[in-house]
């Protein structure tokens, strides 16, 4: 079971660049999965949500 730090930790807020709008990922979560800055990512939307995955060529 998660304990509320934990959890409070991942909950992110939507905010606006420009014409663009951001959400950050938690470092924890882009180290496990071994992605860098400025490597190149798709977003899909999917049923409920958003699904975020590593481009491939």
């Amino acid at each position: 079971m998660a304990n509320s730090k934990s959890t409070k930790r991942n909950i992110r807020k939507i905010t606006r660049s420009g014409t663009s709008l951001n959400v950050s990922i938690p470092i924890e979560i882009i180290r496990k999965l071994g992605w860098r800055e400025k490597q190149k990512v798709v977003v899909k939307k999917i049923s409920g949500g958003v699904q975020i995955k590593d481009w491939k060529k």
